[in-house]
């Protein structure tokens, strides 16, 4: 799992780097929001991102807002870690878009308790996104095969609701488009 620690202080972003690469994490480490906010773009980005609050350029909360608006399949799971520790920060990080928040200093078995719980609910979110996924197919395949095939009793020729077309027959088992039809051979004709 991939994890981006967003940190403009050297100390703190190498310790939580060392911890978590020593707990097998790989870690993108950068030092400002903007980078932050690069990183968590790109296609591959990091699942679990770990933001300062006070960052130059973008702070963590506005890379948490910004997050918050992308439309994602799977968003990223976001943990404040600030020496903000106040009820309005917290409850502003929260509202900005964060999943968790931790207080600077931070402790080690504390930080990977949390990013645990991250990686779990990151992998159970990729999971029900899949199941979803797979849901939505069968039941479009459902519908295509509780649906009749409208076939012209002349000319045999096969009207497609996709694009309101007639295709030949031949055409359409050729094309192997529509899953209605199940391409077989008869046993009178595996005979042959």
């Amino acid at each position: 799992m991939k994890i981006l620690i967003a940190e403009d202080e050297f100390t703190t972003r190498m310790m939580v780097q060392v911890c978590l690469e020593n707990w097998g994490y790989r870690v993108e480490s950068v030092t400002n929001g903007v980078e932050a906010w690069n990183a968590l773009q790109k296609k591959d980005g990091p699942q679990i991102a770990i933001l300062d609050w006070e960052m130059p350029e973008l702070d963590g909360v506005e890379v948490c807002s910004r997050l918050k608006e992308m439309d994602v399949e799977n968003p990223t799971y976001v943990i404040l870690l600030t020496s903000r520790d106040s009820n309005t920060d917290i409850v502003r990080g929260f509202d900005a878009g964060a999943d968790d928040y931790m207080t600077k200093p931070f402790n080690d078995n504390e930080l990977r308790a949390r990013v645990r719980v991250a990686e779990r609910l990151v992998r159970t979110q990729f999971s029900l996104a899949e199941s979803v996924g797979e849901l939505k197919e069968a039941l479009n395949q459902l519908e295509m095969l509780e649906s009749g095939v409208e076939i012209c009793r002349e000319c045999r020729y096969v009207f497609s609701p996709y694009d309101a077309e007639w295709y030949s027959l031949d055409d359409v088992l050729n094309s192997g488009v529509d899953p209605r039809f199940i391409v077989n051979s008869c046993p009178g004709c595996q005979n042959k």
